[in-house]
């Protein structure tokens, strides 16, 4: 395979299947073409699940090709049982139209949107699902496809297997995603949709579909699901996903999250969530054996990526001052409480509880029986404490939980 694009995609480690790899190298090294990546819009944001996909976005981008960002306003209305144990919630179509405009700001920062010949084109399905006549779609789309295929697909089997209910409105789902790639193909001159690996039915069935009516080829592939050394999910933690966008995560918790990667996973995550040269890396690693170094280069480079250079910088700037000298880092998360309640006082439990550092009073409790907390470096040893006037220093006190939960707590 000499294409480059490819090939990257090859080195970096998105490449997992792909429908024709030959035929496709070749194409790519003879013109610029354009792929589509879906999302769902489930939720306002994306979350750093959905980061490998836009990478690879990215990616194309580098080497000339332009990316379609598909945004689901007409699959999310049916939801996508791919990986799902049971139905989504069913969102009403302004959530989604609400969802779209979000999401977009992500894509917005990673990807460029000023070159014209690669500038990702946005799409929303919903402008041609919601305006199909379900008789006509039947005739000419449905009669494309067997139940005795469908079945086949891990989407449906594994919930069927698992004796899960799946919903006639989910089991439609395959086609209306290969609909999608027929109608891109046709609009946009796209021959190439892009998934995880577990949206490699869903991708062959497009390109299926587009050979049998257009009588015209186009290509699937896919980037493998990632797997973390500690076998979590990739992007949960005890906080929850971690989101893409800024009011829904912060950049210091972001940079956070990726400077805790498991040791197993640094060098893997480097060449997925960063864009830096593939031959500078490899420089990297051998000249650099300190695996925190390490750590440290990807966070600072995905939180780059995402939130820009001076987020980066001041992220890794309040990680310094918080963790290796023990002050109070200026991008802390913080929690704003009221003077009067101050001199009053505040029971230590309420204010762990009222601001979720922790999910219940049980558990600070037991978090204080463990010396799991302090205020300002000192370890908190009475969970009748009451906080006052007198712990704050210019207003300010710094809450701890653990060794990486830090809050800043400030009166008003």
């Amino acid at each position: 395979m000499n294409n480059k694009f490819l090939q990257e995609m090859k080195d970096r480690g998105y490449l997992n299947q792909c429908t024709d790899l030959g035929k496709l190298s070749e194409i790519c090294d003879k013109k610029s073409i354009s792929a589509y990546i879906g999302f769902d819009c489930t939720a306002s944001s994306l979350h750093v699940g959905s980061l490998l996909q836009i990478m690879i976005l990215k990616l194309m981008q580098k080497h000339g090709h332009r990316p379609i960002v598909l945004l689901g306003g007409g699959t999310t209305l049916i939801g996508d049982p791919s990986g799902k144990d049971a139905t989504r919630k069913i969102l009403e179509q302004k959530e989604i139209k609400n969802n779209i405009k979000s999401i977009k700001k992500v894509f917005k920062k990673i990807l460029n949107t000023s070159n014209k010949k690669t500038s990702p084109i946005f799409v929303d399905n919903a402008q041609w699902l919601t305006k199909l006549n379900y008789i006509q779609f039947l005739r000419d789309i449905g009669s494309h496809f067997t139940i005795n295929k469908m079945l086949t697909f891990d989407s449906v089997k594994l919930r069927l297997e698992r004796e899960q209910s799946l919903s006639y409105m989910e089991f439609n789902y395959m086609i209306l995603q290969a609909f999608d790639f027929y109608q891109l193909f046709k609009k946009q001159n796209c021959i190439l949709q892009i998934g995880g690996s577990d949206q490699w039915g869903n991708i062959v069935n497009g390109t299926d579909l587009i050979r049998r009516i257009l009588k015209k080829e186009a290509y699937g592939l896919t980037s493998p699901l990632i797997t973390l050394s500690s076998g979590a999910k990739m992007g949960k933690t005890e906080k929850g996903a971690i989101w893409l966008n800024e009011d829904q995560f912060t950049p210091y918790d972001y940079w956070q999250f990726w400077r805790n990667t498991d040791d197993r996973d640094v060098k893997k995550f480097l060449f997925f969530f960063t864009d830096i040269d593939l031959k500078e890396l490899e420089n990297i690693f051998k000249k650099e054996k300190n695996i925190n170094n390490l750590k440290v280069l990807l966070a600072n480079e995905a939180t780059k990526l995402l939130h820009g250079s001076n987020a980066s910088q001041k992220a890794e700037q309040t990680a310094k001052d918080t963790f290796e000298r023990g002050g109070l880092g200026s991008d802390l998360p913080e929690i704003y409480v009221d003077l009067d309640k101050v001199k009053i006082g505040i029971k230590i439990l309420d204010l762990i509880a009222d601001n979720n550092i922790l999910p219940s009073k049980s558990e600070a409790r037991r978090a204080i029986a463990n010396k799991g907390l302090k205020i300002d470096d000192l370890i908190i040893d009475n969970d009748k404490k009451i906080i006052q006037e007198k712990d704050f220093k210019n207003k300010i006190l710094k809450l701890s939980y653990g060794k990486k939960k830090h809050f800043l707590v400030k009166i008003t």
